[in-house]
């Protein structure tokens, strides 16, 4: 005992020296440090980062995360459509081994973190349909392995960096539906790449999209004189021609709601009956990527308790219902009757197709209830109703910043399902009642692709009418 009592002080010092050299040992990997920052900025998602801790060694068996075999190094970070809320910390910077960082399709904020040049390895970069604003930092031109840089339809500002014709191996770029400004560079890597890859910024400039800055029109070589004038001359025929589809337009838009009101003064109401009855045998629910956390059970119960009270509307592709959960939770049910079963089974593919395309400009498509005798599709609801209704219902006047916000944001989803799905998809029906408004006034296109399954006699599906009477949609 009392040789104890002599040593303890040694016993206890190689006890500490255990005690740390065994957490040293379990101590989480600097990309992993890394990756919990991230983790630590971001304020929401669908649940992705469940099994991310801090107690791991590294963080290789991590969801989206992939590493190398031989140095447990992180060479992958893929969390697409994921719901990440926040921004994208400095810390990203510090996995100088990724090779593809792909967080497109969330509402993720802030500025880029001029850090991500620090990833010299990077070869494909996908942040598109996000809500990243501030500038694109010169430091992208030092990501010399880039092959696909996607930064399209996000809030970015000011000009292109001219960094970026320093990367010599970019196969695939797009900066398109932003707010981006001034001369696009060309006198390198970017100089290989069309319009497609900058639409929707109204003041780029540039060969590539054939419009030429201001300042070579202010110094004009001689014999430039006649190429002003006829461009005048053409400004002024777009002019005229501005006015006259103008006229035609709102016609049109008379004419839609003459139609609009006839078709649901005549058959409108004819939609209603009956819908209880129809689920009592033969319905399932079909819920797409999990995205309804209810049982088929808890869906059909209240699906059997709507009637004329739930509904919130009608249009083209049938009656629109409001179908609230016991939780809280509030979803919009659009009723598709049935007329041919047997394609019941591609129409369901092509929903399926549907409920995968995700963008914050587009309502999402939850799921399905599949019924004898009609299809009731269930969208996210969106409380803020058409922008038909706040424009021509609403006593308040909407104010310009907002319309132009709404506006963009539209175009935003409708260059998504034309450019970015795949499979694309032209709406076909665009129109102000199918843009639906969230509380913040956000737009969210709806109705998408339904024109095209419902187009014709061969379809399996009738409504009012495929489409609206005496309207040619954009990309018909």
């Amino acid at each position: 005992m009392g040789y104890f009592l002599r040593n303890q002080p040694s016993f206890l010092f190689i006890l500490i020296i255990l005690h740390f050299g065994a957490r040293a040992a379990r101590a989480l990997s600097s990309d992993g440090e890394a990756l919990l920052a991230f983790k630590k900025a971001i304020t929401n998602s669908d649940g992705i980062f469940l099994n991310w801790h801090e107690q791991d060694a590294d963080p290789c068996n991590w969801k989206g995360v992939k590493c190398d075999g031989h140095s447990k190094r992180v060479i992958y970070l893929i969390l697409p459509y994921h719901k990440l809320v926040g921004p994208i910390p400095p810390e990203v910077g510090r996995l100088n081994q990724l090779q593809t960082l792909s967080l497109q399709g969330n509402s993720l904020y802030g500025s880029l973190p001029p850090e991500l040049g620090n990833c010299t390895k990077l070869q494909q970069l996908y942040l598109q349909g996000n809500y990243i604003s501030g500038y694109i930092p010169s430091e992208f031109g030092d990501l010399v392995e880039l092959e696909t840089l996607d930064l399209s339809s996000n809030t970015l500002k000011g000009s292109i960096p001219h960094s970026l014709d320093n990367l010599t191996k970019l196969a695939s770029f797009n900066v398109s539906m932003n707010f981006l400004t001034g001369a696009i560079p060309s006198d390198g890597s970017l100089a290989n790449f069309n319009e497609t890859s900058f639409i929707g910024n109204r003041d780029l400039c540039g060969r590539q999209i054939n419009s030429v800055c201001k300042d070579a029109l202010q110094s004009p070589s001689d014999g430039s004189q006649q190429p002003l004038k006829d461009d005048t001359n053409k400004r002024s025929s777009r002019v005229v021609i501005s006015a006259v589809a103008t006229v035609g337009a709102l016609l049109l838009v008379a004419l839609m709601c003459f139609w609009g009101c006839f078709l649901y003064k005549n058959f409108g109401k004819k939609d209603i009956h009956g819908f209880r009855v129809e689920l009592c045998g033969g319905s399932s629910v079909v819920m797409f990527h999990g995205d309804l956390p209810y049982s088929t059970k808890d869906i059909l119960k209240k699906l059997e308790t709507m009637d004329e009270e739930n509904i919130i509307g009608a249009g083209g592709f049938g009656t629109v219902y409001k179908l609230a959960m016991d939780d809280g939770n509030v979803f919009a049910l659009k009723r598709i009757v049935k007329t041919n079963e047997g394609r019941d089974k591609f129409f369901d593919r092509e929903l399926e197709i549907l409920g995968s395309v995700k963008h914050r400009n587009l309502v999402n498509l939850r799921g399905y209830c599949n019924s004898p005798s009609s299809k009731l599709l269930i969208y996210d609801y969106l409380p803020g109703g058409s922008l038909d209704e706040v424009l021509h219902e609403k006593t308040e006047q909407l104010e310009w910043e907002a319309r132009i916000n709404i506006i963009l944001g539209a175009a935003k989803g409708l260059a998504y399902l034309h450019h970015d799905c795949s499979p694309r998809i032209i709406h076909r029906d665009i129109k102000s009642s199918n843009i639906l408004l969230d509380g913040n006034f956000e737009a969210r296109v709806s109705d998408f692709g339904l024109a095209k399954l419902l187009e014709d006699e061969e379809s399996h599906i009738t409504t009012i009418v495929a489409g609206t009477f005496g309207y040619l949609a954009p990309g018909m």
